[in-house]
């Protein structure tokens, strides 16, 4: 009895061992930006089962990225502009005439789809916003001090480095005769962060841009077929919409819409150990009792190990030269014709377990697709073993051996490991 292995190159397909015995429409005027995240095994760190960011942070997260890090929050530029269409009056009771920012800071979910039709959800939520402000004057002209401290004179509360509550001053911010560069953090379903400004700015006060920082929740990628997913979300900007800078603060785009592209890419390998594509069926002890003292075996059989890297879920299923009644593979010998039962089964590593999460201790492999086991990761399995398990059980002894006659069985199974389930 051999084991051969035709592992193919293609991952997602089957990997045989042989033996023998998953966009929506943008709205008009939208501002779009990618966000790529990818998902690769890391033996170094099985555990570790998350999509990596990809995409590069704009902004104040690579410009500060220890002030980001701890939250993981990230940073993107919204090509996005905002031009005042009226003076700021000084001292101003509604928020909205004035300096304010309202972002979508709530988890929104987004559905990510593959070329299958499977379908995952990303969480996002905006947990920043940061603004390059620019005066029609140089604020000596406003508050009769120049640089840093004229912006600290400007707002109630000091400069836009000094976040409003609810939102959250991060410490840093650049500074310029008529440009102020800042950027606040905003807490989980934050409301309006306004700040009032105690000199009067004249037409036109702009924002060149606006920066946001966010936070994602990806799905459990070991849940997820390999390939690519991909998804959308659209948020409305201006005036009592996703972003809303107040009614003063005219955008110059009603949309900005986030791209999601979601990489997958598993790992499903199988190793036999040199030597090991050989089978033979003995009895415990060999063959001596029998051979000598005529006392037939209980059974024959044979455990064959092999290591196997899974990150994905997978299924298991034998094709047979013969195959029998029960979907049993069956070895036959050539003189008589007699064919008997092969029973195969398999044992595998800590981390795989079946569909209900049980380890997987003997689970019996049947022929055929219909009747395919399937087997999901808990974490990911770097090169961890597993053993097939060949038997042909006592039931088959007495037609398989007769004292004085002399038989030799063989037979062809096909193994097969297959990551499309």
């Amino acid at each position: 009895m051999k084991i051969l292995t035709r592992l193919g190159k293609n991952l997602s397909r089957a990997m045989p061992l042989a033996v023998l015995c998953g966009l929506s429409s943008l709205p008009a005027n939208a501002a779009v930006l990618n966000i790529d995240a990818t998902f690769s095994p890391d033996s170094a760190a099985p555990h570790k089962n998350e999509f990596v960011n990809k995409t590069p942070s704009q902004g104040f997260c690579l410009q500060v990225p220890r002030a980001c890090e701890a939250e993981n929050i990230f940073s993107l530029i919204a090509p996005i502009s905002f031009t005042a269409n009226a003076p700021i009056r000084a001292n101003h009771v509604d928020p909205r005439q004035g300096g304010m920012a309202k972002v979508p800071s709530d988890w929104r979910d987004v559905q990510v789809t593959h070329s299958s039709g499977e379908v995952h959800t990303v969480k996002v939520r905006i947990a920043g916003i940061g603004h390059e402000s620019q005066l029609p004057v140089p604020v000596v002209e406003l508050t009769g001090v120049a640089g840093g401290p004229g912006w600290d004179r400007l707002w109630n509360g000091g400069s836009w480095m000094y976040a409003p509550p609810p939102c959250q001053g991060v410490g840093w911010s650049t500074v310029g005769d008529i440009g102020f560069n800042s950027f606040w953090k905003v807490p989980l379903n934050a409301g309006v962060c306004s700040k009032q400004p105690l000199f009067e700015i004249p037409l036109s006060f702009r924002y060149l841009y606006f920066v946001f920082g966010y936070q994602m929740i990806t799905p459990n990628p070991l849940a997820m077929r390999g390939g690519s997913y991909t998804g959308s979300i659209n948020f409305g900007v201006g005036p009592n919409q996703d972003f809303d800078m107040g009614d003063v603060m005219q955008p110059d785009d009603s949309a900005l819409t986030l791209n999601f592209n979601l990489d997958v890419q598993h790992t499903l390998k199988v190793d036999i150990p040199p030597g090991g594509e050989k089978i033979d069926l003995v009895p415990a002890g060999g063959w001596q009792s029998w051979l000598q003292a005529g006392r037939r075996p209980v059974r024959l059989f044979r455990d064959q190990t092999f290591n196997i890297s899974a990150s994905s879920r997978f299924k298991m299923l034998l094709e047979c030269e013969i195959t029998g009644f029960s979907y049993d593979c069956m070895i036959k010998d050539s003189v008589s014709k007699k064919a008997v039962e092969l029973q195969v089964s398999v044992s595998l590593p800590n981390g795989l377990t079946d569909l209900a999460e049980q380890p997987v201790k003997r689970q019996r492999l049947k022929a055929g697709a219909a009747n395919a086991q399937q087997f999901k990761p808990g974490f990911y399995v770097d090169s961890a073993p597993g053993v097939l398990h060949f038997e042909i059980p006592q039931s088959q002894m007495e037609f398989m051996l007769a004292p004085g006659v002399a038989s030799s069985y063989r037979g062809s199974v096909a193994v097969i490991w297959d990551s499309e389930v």
